[in-house]
């Protein structure tokens, strides 16, 4: 997959117009190399610096004396960095050109271009952290949102991962329990009584359930919400989109059908990520082609949505289409918005999930987002945002390796032979060292480290 025996070098950060952008070093090199192109302001070399330590000076193409940057350069030595080898970082001025003059210097005088994520990897397999950590990372530069950055953070700081290894580690002692019955005679260990272990494991099963529970809500905070606003024509869908985004995204006009497609707009609410989604209105009288077409999205976006906004026109009686719609989201947990309160109403509704609000004057909006926040942010293990399930892999390794336990479990009751539950309770060791990277292969951290940026 990657080598870690040479000096890898790529550019940290965006490009774009800013205050700083950083070329990176990592490896045995990486001081030699950077020594080979900065000229300091004061006699000392970048290896005579102790670590952590910064030096100013200039970027030199000695080959020819020419002057490439004004820069600051920052050292750290091993083992005590990011990757746990030698790491210079380069802050130069960010523009594309001077960057891309520096990277080639370091290409020039021994470095290697970086694939994805290598520096991260290098990290992961000098053990500075595990695999769980090693994904937080891109997790962390992704997050929009105060609730991804708590999920990625405290991933980062090895609570989950901490949680992981409580677990394998009883597994490990359950297993070497079991294991000394097979391996040695009864007179030294004493009859086998498997209730001895019902309790270790009816503890792990009941740990890896509130494990396995977190996954919706955490992937909630990771990923945000998928947000449809839905209803018949001419309701004010795209009007509370509007109101919600503060701003005019949504062409608006008394016409029904106005809105063909679905349009989509990020939103933050209550700290989680959302993904706004204006759909076409629904009914079945419609023969323009194109409106038919748009209404085929709204029924694809209310599938894929995490919670549908199912809006009614509290003015006006409730139609046989508002009845299609309430069948259409029946499924998806919808939370009833009445709009339209500023004038007469003529509709209420007995369910609970029921906000009024005026798109038009922006009454009730405030509330709506509540309802929203309300709804999504009952998680359901009553755990706190330090011990989440955010990643697809994770859930399916957990899930796997309850599916074990439960198994060696059933095994236990029947009082099957102790060799089968000592395979179940091995299998299920192995599949939790999945997460942490205990357990691996090189497919897996392909697919993982090919995810990242290629400068981090």
């Amino acid at each position: 997959m990657y080598t870690t025996d040479d000096t890898i070098t790529a550019i940290s950060t965006p490009y774009g117009q800013s205050g700083i952008g950083i070329v990176r070093l990592s490896g045995p090199l990486a001081l030699t190399i950077a020594d080979a192109i900065f000229k300091p302001s004061g006699t000392k070399t970048l290896k005579d610096l102790a670590t952590f330590k910064i030096a100013y000076g200039h970027i030199i193409d000695k080959h020819t004396e020419r002057f490439v940057d004004e820069v600051i350069v920052s050292v750290m030595k091993a083992p005590k960095s990011y990757t746990c080898q030698d790491v210079v970082e380069i802050n130069c001025h960010s523009g594309f050109f001077v960057l891309k003059q520096v990277l080639e210097l370091t290409i020039k005088h021994g470095a290697r271009l970086a694939k994805p994520g290598e520096f991260t990897f290098r990290a992961y397999i000098n053990g500075r952290i595990d695999l769980v950590q090693a994904e937080a990372v891109m997790d962390l530069i992704r997050a929009a949102t105060e609730k991804g950055y708590n999920a990625a953070i405290n991933q980062l700081d090895g609570n989950l991962s901490n949680k992981i290894n409580a677990l394998s580690h009883s597994l490990t002692m359950l297993l070497a329990h079991i294991e000394a019955y097979i391996d040695f005679p009864d007179d030294e260990t004493g009859t086998f009584n498997p209730e001895d272990f019902k309790g270790t494991i009816y503890t792990i099963i009941e740990d890896m359930e509130t494990l396995s529970n977190s996954f919706h809500y955490g992937r909630l905070c990771r990923d945000g919400i998928g947000l449809a606003i839905c209803g018949k024509p001419n309701v004010g869908k795209s009007s509370l989109m509007n109101a919600l985004l503060q701003k005019d995204r949504a062409i608006v006009t008394p016409i029904a059908g106005t809105t063909r497609d679905t349009l989509e707009e990020p939103l933050n609410i209550g700290g989680f990520a959302v993904k706004l989604i204006d759909t076409a209105g629904i009914r079945n009288s419609s023969s323009d082609i194109i409106e038919k077409e748009g209404i085929t999205r709204t029924l694809k976006a209310i599938e894929e949505a995490d919670i549908v906004l199912c809006l009614l026109d509290c003015s006006q009686p409730l139609t046989e289409e508002d009845s299609i719609i309430f069948e259409t989201v029946a499924n998806k947990n919808p939370l009833f918005v009445l709009n339209k309160s500023d004038l007469k109403q003529v509709t209420s509704l007995k369910q609970k999930n029921t906000v009024k609000i005026s798109a038009k004057n922006g009454t009730g909006i405030d509330e709506l987002k509540q309802e929203i926040i309300k709804m999504v942010a009952q998680n359901p293990t009553n755990q706190k945002d330090t011990m989440l399930i955010t990643n697809i892999r994770h859930k399916a390794v957990i899930d796997n390796t309850l599916a074990a336990i439960k198994r060696a479990l059933t095994l236990l009751t029947n009082n099957s032979p102790i060799e089968f539950l000592a395979l179940e309770i091995r299998t299920a060791l192995d599949s939790l060292g999945e997460i942490t990277g205990v357990v691996t292969t090189e497919d897996l951290l392909t697919r993982i480290f090919n995810d990242f940026c290629i400068g981090k």
